[in-house]
């Protein structure tokens, strides 16, 4: 990144959360580490790896972009054919070169890495999963990484979640990590998880990595299960800049070690007690990374109701949530209503004007097919000032309802990509 973007972003995005990076519980059977191998950033860690006990459960739901990268695919082969749990597994990520759009290439240097990974921990290739975030079309030097390896093996703590979190940040400005703990059949259960991500973002399971670790005992088919249904309520439903990365991965590793039974049954009231927690955390991660938007100083909830259908219900949110002209409008603090009905007519959703109603928060500005009798510009502008919005639309036509996080336009989006190589 050049001199001129660093000096633009701030050291810190305005919506961080307060307090900092969250203390992460330790989840019995894994353990971290964090190192630099500078693959394109000096002076700080940019490849992390994770050791996971033999016997755990893994789940993953991956990018279904057409160009979606060589570390994407190859978890994906590895997942569907993964059998026996008997060995343990690891996972690496580097930042700074996605190795996406790498050809034959990209493919031989995952291949090369993974089987490092696995002499070096003594585990089955099929067990080393990899991901990589950052410049697309760039080869990935494979030697950089291999070379880390043995630092990173020494260098693996059960407390080390922090820095690997910190190890995977590209134009992020804070690390972002979610917990959570809860009771399975009386026996105590933890969940800790981490993210990275800030523009690129509109997941379609953005650049988006998240990686969840739980002591849990859960059968591999219902995590799954569970991460699939997580996901669309959560990662799914964020979005920056309407752009879906060719690398978004999302894995959840379930050790088994907390010590209850274990849960084998979608539909269990542990399941679902189990599901309730992991959303929360997945959530937790989904809104950090819309908060840590690119330029990004206002955090937007589009809440659409009375739609026809879910389906149309997402679509209108989504059109919202990604309309430049909407989102520039929210930049400035103008409560520019009528960009809103726009982005709902373009949406392709059936809709109404006449039964059309729209909200800034608790005001009304528009219903029956006009602006409201009481709406007050002076309201609405006073209400943009705030950095945490709601836009809530009622189509007034059915029951279908959807919520799509996302954020502001701003110079700093514009500044940060446009020398995001150089």
């Amino acid at each position: 990144m050049s001199d001129s973007a660093t000096k633009a972003k701030p050291a810190v995005s305005p919506l961080a959360p307060p307090g900092g990076f969250p203390d992460l519980p330790v989840i019995d059977g894994v353990r971290f580490a964090a190192a630099a191998a500078g693959i394109k950033y000096k002076n700080r860690e940019d490849v992390m790896l994770a050791e996971i006990a033999p016997g755990a459960s893994l789940a993953g739901v991956f990018t279904r972009s057409a160009t979606r990268s060589a570390p994407v695919l190859d978890c994906e082969a590895k997942l569907a054919a993964l059998g026996a749990q008997e060995a343990g597994f690891a996972i690496l990520v580097n930042s700074g070169n996605s190795n996406a759009f790498t050809g034959a290439a990209g493919a031989e240097t995952v291949r090369a890495v993974c089987a490092q990974v696995a002499r070096a921990m003594d585990l089955p290739e099929a067990h080393v999963f990899t991901a990589s975030t950052g410049v697309i079309g760039e080869p990935l030097p494979a030697e950089k990484i291999t070379g880390a390896i043995a630092a990173l093996k020494a260098g693996l703590s059960p407390a080390g979640g922090a820095a690997a979190a910190r190890a995977i940040m590209t134009t992020d400005t804070f690390a972002k990590g979610a917990t959570a703990t809860m009771r399975i059949g009386g026996t105590p259960v933890s969940i800790a998880g981490f993210a990275k991500g800030s523009g690129m973002i509109a997941p379609d399971m953005a650049t988006m990595l998240a990686y969840i670790f739980t002591d849990a005992a859960i059968d591999r088919p219902v995590l799954q299960d569970m991460l699939r249904a997580q996901t669309t309520r959560t990662f799914n439903a964020i979005t920056v800049d309407s752009d879906t990365s060719t690398s978004d991965t999302v894995m959840v590793v379930a050790t088994g070690k907390a010590g209850h039974g274990r849960i084998t049954d979608v539909d269990s009231a542990e399941a679902r007690e189990f599901a309730a927690a992991l959303e929360a955390v997945m959530k937790d991660l989904a809104l950090q990374i819309v908060r840590d938007g690119e330029g990004a100083t206002k955090l937007v909830e589009v809440r659409v109701t009375g739609a026809a259908s879910d389906a149309d219900a997402d679509r209108v949110a989504r059109a919202i949530a990604n309309s430049p002209l909407v989102k520039t409008a929210i930049a400035g603090e103008d409560p520019n209503w009528g960009r809103i009905v726009m982005a709902v007519g373009k949406s392709g959703a059936k809709a109404d004007r006449d039964r059309l109603s729209i909200r800034f928060g608790d005001i009304l500005v528009a219903e029956d097919g006009w602006v409201a009798p009481g709406y007050r510009e002076e309201a609405g502008a006073a209400y943009m000032t705030s950095d945490t919005l709601l836009i809530a639309v009622d189509l007034g036509l059915g029951d279908g309802s959807a919520t799509i996080w996302t954020c502001d336009l701003t110079h700093g989006y514009i500044t940060i990509n446009a020398d995001y190589r150089s």
